[in-house]
This record gives C-alpha cells, sequence and structure tokens, in this order.
C-alpha cells in the first residue's frame, strides 16, 4: 500500500476500490478510487480521505510517509460517506487536528458522527497558510451536495475538486497520462450524467468561479488525477453544464414482452435514419440505466417505449423514467411508444411520466401506440407517420 508522489512533498494517500459495481443504483464496472492527498508542509494537511472500509489502506499509506499523528490539519471538502467514512477513526488518533469546511460541512458531519471535533469554519475566497503553500476554498454547494467545496493550492497550480472532473476507475494508474484517455472521458462523462446532472446550474457557477484559476492538475476525489487533457476536461465540463445536445442524435429505450414494442422500435428507428438522425437502441433487458443515461447527455430525442402491463408499464421502463427524471435532462424532444392487448393504459402513461411539466417535462412528439402484432405494412405507416412528425418538430425547434 504504498503512497503516489504527485509533486514534491505531495501525495496521493487513497484507496482502491476494485470490487465496487454499484453506487447508489449507478453501475460501476470499473470499479473506483476514493482519493486523499497528503501535503508536507509546515502543517502537515490530509485533504478528505476514504470510505471506512479502505481506512487501513490509506494509513498504511500515510505511514509510509509520516507518522499519521503528525497530521496538523484535515481538509474536508466533503460529508458523504465516501469521503468521511475514516475521518471518525482518524480523528481517534489525532484529536486536535483542525478540520477546515464550510457551514454546511461542518453541521453535516457534526450530524453523521456526533462529535464536536476542532472545526474551523471557510468560506468562498478564504485562505490558509500551511507553509510554504497556501490553500484557498471555493464553496461548491449543490455539486452534488449542500457542503460540497473545492480547494486550490496556487503555487502548485492544484485544484483539488472533490466530486467535480471525477470518474469511476479502479486501477493501478495514478494519472490520466497513464490511462487510455477515451476511457477516462467516457467514465468522467457517465460520472456527471449520473451524478452531476442535475445541478449543471451550479457547476455553470463553478465552472465560472474556476475559470481565473491557474490550473496545471486536478486533484477529484473519485478515479484519475488530470495531469493532463485539462482544457479538453474544461470543454466537455462546458458542453455538459450547458445542456448542448445534438439534434441529430436519438435514444430509443424499450422492454418488450412478446416483440411488438420492439418491432415498433426498429420501425421507429428507421424514421430517424432516414432523416439522417443516428440512433442507439436501448434494450431494458440489456442495457444498465446508469449507461444509458451517459447517452442521454447529448442526445435531442429520447424515445421510451413499453407495452401495457397489469394496467401500467413495464417495472424495468418505470424504473428507468423515475430515474431519468431525478436526474432531470432539460430541453428534450419525447417520444412514447409501445403495444398493448385489450388495455392500452401503457402509452399514455409513457406520455404523461416524459411529457407532463411536473415530471420530466419533454416536448412530446405524438405518441404511437399499437394493438397486438404490427404487420409489416403497419411499421412502414409509422415510420412514415413519425418521420414526417420529426420533420415539424425539427422545424419548430
Amino acid at each position: 500500500m504504498k503512497p503516489v508522489k504527485i509533486r514534491e512533498n505531495i501525495y496521493w494517500v487513497g484507496g482502491v476500490d476494485w470490487d465496487l459495481r454499484n453506487f447508489h443504483g449507478y453501475l460501476t464496472q470499473r470499479g473506483s478510487t476514493y482519493n486523499a492527498y497528503l501535503i508536507i508542509d509546515e502543517k502537515i494537511t490530509l485533504i478528505d480521505n476514504v470510505k471506512h472500509y479502505l481506512y487501513d489502506e490509506m494509513i498504511e499509506r500515510i505511514s509510509a510517509i509520516i507518522d499519521p499523528s503528525q497530521i496538523d490539519i484535515i481538509v474536508q471538502n466533503h460529508v458523504e460517506m465516501d469521503h468521511s467514512g475514516g475521518l471518525n477513526i482518524l480523528m481517534d488518533r489525532i484529536p486536535n487536528a483542525t478540520i477546515y469546511t464550510n457551514a454546511n460541512g461542518i453541521k453535516g458531519l457534526k450530524l453523521h458522527y456526533k462529535k464536536d471535533w476542532n472545526f474551523y469554519e471557510v468560506k468562498t475566497g478564504d485562505s490558509i497558510s500551511i507553509g510554504k503553500r497556501t490553500l484557498s476554498f471555493i464553496q461548491t454547494p449543490m455539486v452534488h451536495w449542500p457542503d460540497n467545496q473545492f480547494t486550490y493550492c496556487p503555487e502548485e497550480k492544484i485544484l483539488f475538486s472533490n466530486d467535480g472532473f471525477g470518474q469511476h476507475i479502479a486501477s493501478s494508474e495514478r494519472f490520466v497520462s497513464e490511462y487510455p484517455f477515451s476511457i477516462v472521458m467516457e467514465e468522467a462523462k457517465k460520472y456527471y450524467a449520473n451524478i452531476v446532472l442535475p445541478y449543471s446550474k451550479q457547476v455553470q457557477k463553478v465552472l465560472d468561479l474556476a475559470a481565473p484559476l491557474a490550473i496545471d492538475m486536478i486533484c477529484p476525489s473519485h478515479g484519475l488525477i488530470w495531469d493532463t487533457y485539462i482544457p479538453e476536461l474544461m470543454a466537455a465540463y462546458k458542453d455538459w453544464a450547458y445542456n448542448v445536445t445534438d439534434k441529430h442524435r436519438a435514444l430509443i429505450i424499450y422492454d418488450t414482452m412478446w416483440k411488438s414494442t420492439e418491432k415498433m422500435a426498429y420501425a421507429i428507428q428507421n424514421a430517424f435514419e432516414n432523416l439522417g438522425i443516428h440512433t442507439k437502441m436501448l434494450n431494458l433487458q440489456f442495457t444498465h440505466i446508469s449507461d444509458i443515461m451517459t447517452d442521454v447527455i447529448g442526445a435531442k430525442f429520447i424515445c421510451v417505449g413499453s407495452p401495457t402491463l397489469n394496467s401500467s408499464i413495464l417495472p424495468t421502463v418505470a424504473a428507468f423514467i423515475y430515474y431519468l427524471k431525478g436526474l432531470s435532462p432539460k430541453d428534450r424532444i419525447g417520444l412514447a411508444f409501445g403495444s398493448h392487448g385489450w388495455g392500452g393504459q401503457g402509452v399514455p402513461i409513457v406520455q404523461h411520466l416524459l411529457g407532463d411539466p411536473k415530471e420530466c417535462g419533454f416536448d412530446m412528439l405524438e405518441p404511437i401506440k399499437y394493438q397486438y402484432i404490427p404487420s409489416d405494412e403497419d411499421l412502414k405507416a409509422i415510420t412514415e407517420q413519425l418521420q414526417n412528425n420529426i420533420s415539424i418538430k425539427l422545424e419548430e425547434q
């Protein structure tokens, strides 16, 4: 359990969670890391810590550099237990250390751990000297909890960004420059889509606050350290935060019982492709909702299909729509479709959940439903009618 030197007297001392596969309903096929950073200066400083079951890893890495009892300062950028889970044990070893965090951080830590540690409240613009280095603080509320903050070291041009710019990747590599960039960006996009997306307005403000900073390295609390590709990362975050979508990209998301809804899905695909709009077919039986959200980030058209089941919709479709609603993508064009037997309630339910302003609030195309099994002629008619409706909708945009 060796530390990793990232600058002179600055070390990564976090933990690698190789087996993590689910993070609040978000599928993490590549595992994750919980990153903590140790700065050796006149005042020895630890920035964030780890989940409780990786505490021993963190302490072993710290102990390879110093005796942990020498830590003077803990900067707690976030209360959530994947970043603070080791704090309770650590503070038993260093009860006189000062914890620097914002007002919501103090409140949250007290509610989590029921301890009145030596807290010091910081606000945006506050700075502390730890010797040769300075640490300044930027509050980033609701990216993604009220207590989130960034910590910036101007002498090193390092931004300790907590949940900002993170990815769920477990690896022996610690730096983006050591790992395939396309995978890092895919995981950064997935992280944004499944964690940060509802707070995009707050991210816009954070990007504005970070813009004047000279940044040579970004040290997030999950995944790899950004020692390169920082302009590309910032450009991507700006697109995601400002909801840049592609009107030539459509997602067709569905589940099916006896393949009738699936046949309709492919007829719908034909309509989009005839108009030169790229499509992606996403069967909920085989595709996890968190992976779908990664595609939702850039797609203008969100089509959701379900057959009617027990006067409602399939559970997989319901789970996806409510997950989608919680993550709150804006300004999308929606389509509800599906087959039914004698009842036909499924498509109106999808139409309501996608289109109602109190639900997803999408701008909806005319819904498409069919009783029992559509013939080839029926499918051709679906394609032709939808193609016309899409063209009209695009003209309205």
